[in-house]
């Protein structure tokens, strides 16, 4: 008997009355990392862990949620006496937890199976450091000639997840990024993108693209604080929507607690701009099959998006903006149900669509005086009310005069909402995979396309190099 199922039966046997989901999760990754052209580590890992979450009939009434997570070493995973001991202690602390926790306001029956449940029984999948075999060859040629540091990982997780209700389903997920930061003679660049398997990666492209960038900071300006038309490359425009994304939470904005909200009501169906853009996760991304993520729901946590009630339920493509609009926002199911909504689960990748087929290079092009940044960084949030962000720009900040890079700028500090750059686009480019340079340790699925904002806020210059 595997392990969930071993846990989800120490679940019935000590509270047969309540409410079960078993998550197992199995990491398997490598990584490269490299500093003044040499390389310094390289390794491989494996992690295990198990979720264990237990929905509690309350004597007062209601459902209370506990959650107990442990490490699922080789000993708790081949069972035994010790590994049974270990399961029913895990357990007990998770009902205690749901026991005190007091009844919860997202409770709801756990979904049915809404699919099949084949490959259940079949081990982790694995990678190995063979993946980078073409990027070190790469890199090895880049020694010779760049002042290069950078970071490489490649991870694929298996996950299994089996629910009282009857929901026994596994997935695999590869994924995986490359940065890499070239300098000279003071100028720093940087570079990455995301990748399933590191077969789609061009780094000798992405090298040409920093080198280019290294020859146009051999001449420096000094600008000041100001609105600047500024193009943002897919990377910064991923960092703002990932933001965006983060903050569509339906609750909050029913009552009145974000930038969601407005009198009466939430923001839904409100015009932010005249392009049709469309900012959608979609677990299928049939345009980008590389984006695509996990089938059903499996958390261990809750909160105004998620909730651990809804484990097994099923993911869909969520459009957070359609055609320029509010489409939808995030509820769990309970919470879709008390405002008379659909149950909109957050997405573990994020699609920005409906641009031109511009590229980057393109909107430089069409450029009469303005800003071409490449990264943002050390973003914060100043004011929730209207999802005002602070951060830096970072490793190249260019000055475009008549359709042509004339130098590199100091870098600034700006203060912009994700929302207000969405009203104020007036023009996108082409979707693309990128990487979020700020957001990157946390959410890789991603792809944008290149923005013009006609007046982005620098609102001081940045000692930051």
């Amino acid at each position: 008997m595997s392990l969930v199922d071993r846990a989800l039966e120490t679940a019935a046997r000590i509270r047969p009355d309540a409410g079960a989901a078993v998550i197992l999760r199995e990491t398997s990754e490598v990584v490269l990392r490299w500093a003044n052209s040499t390389m310094t580590t390289n390794g491989a890992t494996t992690d295990r862990s198990l979720g264990l979450v237990l929905l509690v009939p309350l004597a007062g009434g209601g459902t209370g949620a506990g959650v107990v997570r442990v490490s699922a070493p080789d000993s708790l995973l081949a069972g035994g006496a010790e590994a049974d001991a270990r399961l029913t202690d895990a357990v007990r602390a998770a009902v205690r937890a749901a026991e005190d926790s007091g009844a919860s306001r997202d409770a709801a029956e756990l979904p049915p199976p809404t699919g099949p449940g084949d490959a259940f029984d079949e081990p982790a999948a694995e990678t190995s450091i063979g993946v980078f075999a073409d990027l070190a060859a790469d890199l090895g040629d880049s020694f010779r000639t760049d002042l290069s540091a950078g970071f490489a990982d490649h991870h694929v997780t298996t996950t299994w997840l089996a629910t009282s209700a009857g929901v026994r389903r596994r997935w695999v997920e590869p994924a995986g990024a490359v940065e890499v930061n070239l300098k000279e003679a003071g100028s720093s660049v940087w570079g990455g993108t995301s990748t399933r398997d590191f077969a789609d990666v061009d780094l000798p492209a992405i090298l040409g693209d920093l080198r280019g960038r290294l020859a146009w900071g051999r001449r420096r300006i000094a600008l000041g604080p100001g609105r600047y038309e500024t193009i943002l490359p897919p990377s910064a425009v991923s960092d703002f929507m990932i933001y965006l994304a983060w903050s569509m939470g339906g609750r909050p904005a029913q009552e009145g607690r974000s930038a969601l909200s407005r009198a009466g009501g939430t923001r839904v169906g409100e015009q932010l701009t005249d392009l049709p853009l469309t900012l959608a996760g979609d677990p299928d991304a049939p345009d980008f099959p590389t984006l695509r993520y996990e089938p059903v729901l499996a958390t261990t946590s809750s909160g105004d998006e998620v909730s651990v009630f809804d484990n097994g339920a099923s993911t869909r493509r969520v459009e957070w903006l359609r055609d320029g609009a509010v489409g939808e926002l995030a509820y769990p199911r309970a919470a879709a149900a008390e405002f008379g909504t659909r149950f909109a689960p957050p997405s573990d990748n994020l699609l920005l669509t409906g641009g031109s087929p511009a590229s980057l290079s393109d909107l430089v092009a069409g450029t009469r005086r303005g800003l071409l940044l490449t990264c943002l960084w050390y973003m914060r949030e100043v004011d929730p009310e209207t999802m005002l962000l602070t951060g830096l720009t970072r490793d190249g900040v260019y000055l475009v005069e008549d359709g042509e890079v004339v130098g590199e700028v100091n870098n600034f500090r700006f203060n912009e909402s994700p929302l207000d750059l969405v009203r104020r686009t007036t023009e996108a480019g082409a979707t693309e995979r990128t990487l979020p340079r700020e957001w990157k340790d946390w959410f890789t699925r991603v792809a944008m396309p290149p923005l013009r904002i006609p007046d982005f806020n620098m609102s001081s210059v940045s000692q930051a190099s």
